[in-house]
């Protein structure tokens, strides 16, 4: 059964598969599989009926969104992939997913404002494993008046304070004790009760696209969040450090805070895996696969404190969420707290 991939029955949804070879259609060689539950047979070609493979479609329209012209993007795909497209397959695909992926409404004047090899920032942090920090200047610049300015000034202070050397790099470092977790995704609060609430988000539909051209499971966050900062309208960072102290978390409880930790030592430590801008709100979102099956309030939550700690902004400022190419809950962690 093949459940590497994220593969489902398109007729019934089941996750129950087998490979059952492969055949080739046009331009690519795709995957055949029969459902272990209705006993259909489908492939993983990804595109409806599209004559190229996912992995060209998507990068091609990711090039585009980069701000590279429709030839400069023709030159690129010819380069990187041997393959000749026409400026006119390349246009239509930017149109196809236009929809999904909303940057094409701030491409131009994103243009304006950089190159398409400075658009994203991106950063190797070597935070006990290899972290791809990544900000995309244009949209950090286009979304400032979706947020106070006050709001936007220490959220940008923040983040451009994070590839240098004034940023606490060893604190992710740090050896862990064995009985002690100290990152934020090991540790467990006593909350008050929240109700998550389930809806549709675009997040789910650039997940689901990100998937198509991801090789494997170790690849799923990275290329969920290299797809998103480069084709949405609203992430402005990936991979974003932030860090819980116990001088933070003391000042949060003489504000009437009534979280508590079971077992904690400071600083405590984590990755944000996706930073968005909207609607007047700094949105935390983490990737989970089978986010129905996880509940990471705790997590989150941790994220808020540290980022909204280190950044000097309200609890009320944030808002979270876990999400896959399915799902998308999301709680305001003011209400957790």
């Amino acid at each position: 059964m093949s459940r590497e991939a994220e593969i489902t029955c398109p007729y019934c949804n089941s996750i129950l598969t087998k490979k059952e070879g492969k055949r080739r259609i046009k331009r690519e060689i795709v995957q055949k599989y029969r459902c272990l539950e209705c006993n259909k047979y489908f492939s993983d070609k990804k595109l409806g009926h599209k004559s190229y493979p996912p992995k060209i479609i998507l990068t091609s329209v990711s090039f585009f969104n980069q701000g590279y012209t429709l030839e400069e993007t023709k030159k690129l795909m010819a380069k990187r992939f041997k393959t000749k497209l026409s400026v006119s397959t390349i246009n239509s695909w930017t149109k196809s997913y236009s929809n999904i992926c909303t940057y094409q409404k701030l491409r131009g004047s994103g243009k304006t404002l950089f190159q398409p090899d400075e658009i994203i920032f991106s950063h190797k942090l070597q935070h006990k494993q290899v972290y791809n920090f990544q900000l995309h200047r244009a949209k950090l610049e286009l979304l400032k008046n979706n947020i106070l300015e006050r709001k936007f000034i220490q959220l940008k202070n923040y983040l451009e304070k994070i590839p240098t050397n004034d940023f606490p790099h060893h604190i992710f470092s740090m050896p862990s004790e064995e009985d002690i977790e100290q990152r934020a995704s090991q540790i467990k609060m006593e909350l008050l009760k929240i109700t998550k609430l389930e809806k549709q988000n675009n997040a789910n539909l650039l997940a689901e696209l990100a998937l198509k051209i991801c090789p494997d499971n170790k690849a799923r966050h990275e290329t969920i969040q290299n797809f998103m900062i480069t084709n949405d309208s609203v992430t402005i960072a990936v991979e974003v450090p932030v860090y819980l102290t116990n001088d933070d978390i003391e000042y949060f409880k003489s504000k009437r805070f009534t979280f508590d930790f079971e077992n904690y030592r400071t600083p405590i430590t984590g990755h944000i895996d996706v930073l968005q801008i909207r609607n007047n709100l700094i949105h935390i979102l983490d990737y989970k696969p089978e986010a129905e099956k996880v509940k990471p309030i705790d997590q989150l939550t941790i994220y808020t404190l540290a980022l909204a700690s280190r950044t000097k902004l309200a609890i009320k400022d944030f808002k979270c969420a876990w999400f896959d190419n399915k799902n998308y809950f999301e709680f305001f962690p003011l209400v957790a707290t």
